[in-house]
């Protein structure tokens, strides 16, 4: 009896020495993940051959190759749990199962992504992980998952609800335990802060509730919103002192490719390359226009997502329909935004010399009047003069200009 007690002590101890030692895994997101997700086009009309054929995609499109490495399955994926309590594919949707879709995602040359959820349901009424967090976390690692997606739906309301630091914690222990490093992405909507606290739980978290593809607007569903890509872009105010690498702001999958216009769904991705946000295209690759296929595979506005810095850029001007957005970049670099939000083309003019740039936050400036710096237009690949000159645009309606600026030798 008494060798029994002491081994029950010793393995209590061990797995409460393993759990205190936990952490998320390091050195997987040290730039923005970048990748595809099934949510914004397919809610829950999913299966395995949708996730292949997007995989071959994503290869034969050159998106693989500009850096997008992730193909996440969201919410609807579920079967039951066995009678050990882990949770299973739905058999009629991915009959080879989970791990043989992993496997052929891996031979890709990609990673794969699934979703769960804190509470004891998902957002699409699936099994959540709430109590079951060893055993899904172990089986993901037996099936080869890379990156999970984290919901907060059926969590609880009031003060019956979960404590999210509790929550994520307790999924980040699990994740760690199992042994096969995993990107742990945050999406309790930005309802208790996140960025204050999930820094070192989390690679990612949610700033925002949903996003909707339109440029402007609010859909509601009854007890909550979704918004808009200008909606959303205003709810990223004040939160860039919380990113940085391996630690990143998320104001949700990309609507590119689901927007109406060209202008639109090219001043969505600059604009979240400018917030050094996770670039996850939530649109049907197999039907992806050349248009769109030429905007997320831009590999100069990609770099200013990937910057190594990791800096989010911010407005440094702003009026009634132009914002001038500024994002501080290696080696001296900045790259420039100038969105236009409103329905009619904008003419804009500035004076390099008058507006010096400066990033007080991150002690970085660049002074017009003392250094002169190319311009490179992004969209164009091409030579926009220099900071020497007054630059005199105009900005087509619903639609972003963007730049990178290099001081000269």
């Amino acid at each position: 009896m008494k060798k029994n007690f002491k081994f029950l002590l010793w393995l209590t101890l061990a797995t409460l020495s393993q759990f205190s030692m936990a952490q998320k895994f390091p050195d997987l997101a040290k730039t923005p993940p970048m990748g595809w997700n099934s949510w914004n086009k397919f809610g829950c009309n999913i299966d395995e051959k949708l996730v292949r054929e997007t995989a071959d995609a994503m290869v034969k499109s050159g998106m693989r190759d500009a850096g997008y490495r992730y193909v996440n399955l969201d919410d609807c994926w579920h079967g039951e749990r066995d009678a050990a309590g882990f949770i299973q594919a739905d058999a009629k949707r991915f009959p080879s199962g989970i791990k043989a879709l992993a496997d052929y995602i891996h031979l890709k040359g990609l990673k794969m992504g699934i979703y769960s959820d804190a509470g004891k349901q998902t957002c699409g009424k699936r099994p959540g992980s709430q109590g079951f967090e060893a055993q899904d976390a172990k089986q993901y690692a037996r099936w080869g998952i890379d990156y999970l997606k984290y919901d907060w739906c059926n969590t609880g309301e009031g003060a019956a609800q979960r404590n999210p630091r509790e929550a994520y914690t307790t999924m980040r222990d699990a994740l760690y335990a199992a042994g096969r490093p995993i990107v742990l992405s945050i999406c309790e909507w930005g309802e208790s802060k996140p960025w204050e606290w999930a820094g070192e739980i989390g690679h990612l978290w949610r700033t925002s509730g949903d996003i909707a593809n339109c440029w402007e607007c609010e859909v509601g569903h009854g007890s909550w919103s979704s918004l808009g890509v200008m909606n959303t872009l205003d709810k990223q105010a004040g939160l860039r002192k919380f990113s940085h690498p391996e630690k990143w702001n998320d104001p949700d999958m990309m609507q590119v490719g689901n927007l109406p216009t060209l202008g639109e769904n090219r001043a969505h991705f600059g604009l979240w390359a400018m917030l050094s946000a996770p670039l996850f295209v939530g649109t049907d690759l197999r039907e992806m226009s050349e248009e769109i296929r030429t905007v997320v595979t831009n590999r100069e506005v990609i770099a200013v997502d990937q910057d190594e810095l990791g800096i989010q850029g911010f407005p440094a001007l702003k009026s009634k329909n132009i914002e001038f957005w500024v994002k501080p970049l290696a080696g001296g670099e900045w790259a420039v935004a100038i969105l236009n939000r409103s329905d009619i083309p904008q003419t804009f003019q500035h004076n390099w010399k008058n507006h010096h740039l400066e990033d007080d936050l991150n002690g970085r400036a660049a002074d017009f009047s003392k250094a002169v710096f190319t311009i490179k237009d992004l969209w164009a690949g091409a030579s926009a003069g220099t900071t020497g000159d007054v630059l005199k645009v105009t900005v087509p309606a619903r639609d972003l200009l963007m730049y990178r600026l290099k001081p000269e030798k």
